[in-house]
């Protein structure tokens, strides 16, 4: 089929209502047009999990949320408007640079682009390897999407114990959480690490409330114990050293912003 052909097919196209296969479309056709734009949030958790979420860990998913390359944001925001969604014209010509916003209408949902970065309670770094994985963020950064949540609420327990029984930890790529890679973020932001600390403390801590078999929960907790071995043996920064001197007596995290649904 013709490069003509299939923007035409993805034109004619309607929005899917099921949220994980509408998210692996718009991937497939950022693919297509050679567009970096990739999932993150529970709907990335969900794409990889190709024999679906356990029971105890399944959970409804609301909007879409994308990461663009930096040199992107207008191919994605081009791409979602072709697939017949709405954007929210002033908050992208505001912030178009780092966050677009668009609406599916039918379907009661919001689309969120972060161009270049991830960036709420802690910035993700992601545009260097957005190639690592066609469809979401790769399983590091997706990781530690959910890692850099302040207060961590059942969803996105619910999420964090779904990627780390599905997935081993060692240093590379391969269907694999990359633990360097997660270390080596860590290393450079103390707030980043401090946040980081305390949500696999409590993913560790409340894994008795997941409904998971226990067998189930002893693979979490070993590699959750050791991806944060992994984490401690990396040598930190001048800059992470710095800010550890002052530790919690000065705010180490942002306060995000929500944008609310039309």
């Amino acid at each position: 089929m013709s490069a003509a052909a299939i923007t035409f097919a993805f034109l004619q196209s309607a929005i899917l209502p099921d949220v994980v296969a509408e998210a692996r479309r718009l991937a497939d056709h950022a693919g297509e047009r050679g567009l970096e734009l990739r999932a993150i949030g529970g709907v990335a958790v969900a794409l990889h999990a190709p024999g679906g979420i356990p029971p105890p860990l399944a959970r409804t998913y609301g909007d879409i949320d994308l990461v663009s390359g930096r040199k992107s944001g207008r191919g994605a925001a081009q791409l979602l408007a072709d697939a017949g969604y709405e954007p929210n014209e002033r908050f992208n010509a505001m912030n178009g640079s780092t966050r677009l916003v668009f609406y599916d209408a039918d379907n009661g949902r919001q689309v969120d682009v972060f161009v270049g970065e991830f960036r709420m309670c802690h910035v993700v770094p992601v545009a260097q390897r957005l190639h690592v994985d066609p469809t979401t963020v790769p399983l590091a950064e997706l990781l530690l999407t959910k890692l850099q949540i302040v207060q961590l609420n059942e969803k996105d327990l619910k999420d964090i114990w779904a990627l780390v029984l599905e997935h081993e930890v060692a240093d590379h790529d391969d269907d694999t959480i990359n633990g360097g890679v997660v270390a080596r973020v860590l290393a450079g932001d103390w707030g980043f690490w401090r946040t980081s600390r305390e949500s696999v403390e409590v993913a560790r801590e409340r894994l008795g409330d997941s409904g998971l078999d226990s067998e189930q929960r002893q693979v979490i907790d070993d590699r959750l114990r050791r991806l944060w071995e992994r984490v401690e043996q990396e040598p930190k920064s001048l800059r992470w050293r710095s800010r550890a001197k002052i530790g919690d007596r000065s705010r180490w995290y942002e306060q995000p912003e929500e944008v609310a649904h039309r």
